[in-house]
């Protein structure tokens, strides 16, 4: 019979690389995406049996790291960006054409403002709707859209039309 923290540790196991590259497009820092990752966890493992019992552990996983990221964003000390040379795990399946454009478009999301870089990770990244950003970053669905329809004005104007993120959604 498995335990609490069997199924735990199943579960981040299976996971954890995934979240740790969510967090990391939020943030555009490693390690302040793995202390995302190991504080939303460690929320996560307290809530653990009342959230796994409902079926929304991606989902409460999901909203504790973006509200941990903006606690952080917010603190004025934080609120410098911090570049990094290349993106964790890189799968340049994900977007079609020459690795280096990948690397171009990655570049270009990290410098959006953070609520406009969360909407275009939760949104073309995780595959989530409008409504699951929306609960995600508790904000209106109207506002996923207006941020998302700036992000990607933004990231066309960095880029030109060379990446047109609404052909993949």
């Amino acid at each position: 019979m498995a335990t609490r923290e069997d199924d735990f540790a199943a579960w981040i196991s299976a996971r954890q690389s995934r979240l740790f590259r969510t967090a990391y497009l939020i943030c555009g820092d490693r390690h302040t995406a793995e202390d995302l990752v190991q504080t939303a966890a460690a929320k996560l493992y307290l809530a653990w049996d009342r959230v796994s019992a409902r079926g929304e552990v991606d989902a409460y996983m999901r909203r504790i790291i973006v509200n941990e990221h903006n606690s952080l964003w917010r603190r004025p000390w934080k609120r410098r960006e911090v570049a990094a040379d290349q993106l964790p795990e890189t799968a340049y399946a994900d977007v079609p054409g020459d690795p280096l454009e990948a690397d171009r478009l990655w570049a270009a999301v990290r410098d959006l403002p953070p609520r406009q870089r969360a909407v275009i990770v939760l949104r073309y990244y995780e595959d989530l709707s409008e409504a699951e950003i929306a609960a995600a970053l508790d904000i209106s669905p109207g506002t996923v859209k207006s941020q998302a329809s700036r992000a990607i004005a933004s990231l066309r104007g960095r880029l030109g039309t060379a990446f047109d993120l609404e052909e993949t959604a």
